[in-house]
């Protein structure tokens, strides 16, 4: 089931977590590695993904969390 524009969840794939559509690469492994310090260029050319796919991952992790709520106890 498409969740956002080229990001997909099923219950049988990565566990039922985010995954770039059409691969089995999930949207978090995508955001450590850039957080990791690879490129882009590095992580497409690793995980065989487009440009796109990586902004749709990014797009995808930075309006999950628009959604949290952190709160802050004393």
């Amino acid at each position: 089931m498409e969740i956002a524009p080229r990001i997909t969840v099923g219950e049988k794939v990565a566990f039922g977590k985010p995954v770039i559509k059409g691969t089995r690469v999930p949207v978090e492994l995508v955001i450590s590695q850039l957080a990791g310090g690879m490129t882009y260029e590095e992580v497409m050319r690793q995980y065989d993904l487009a440009k796109e796919d990586i902004l749709a991952a990014l797009d995808y992790a930075a309006k999950t969390l628009a959604q949290e709520e952190v709160k802050v106890l004393s």
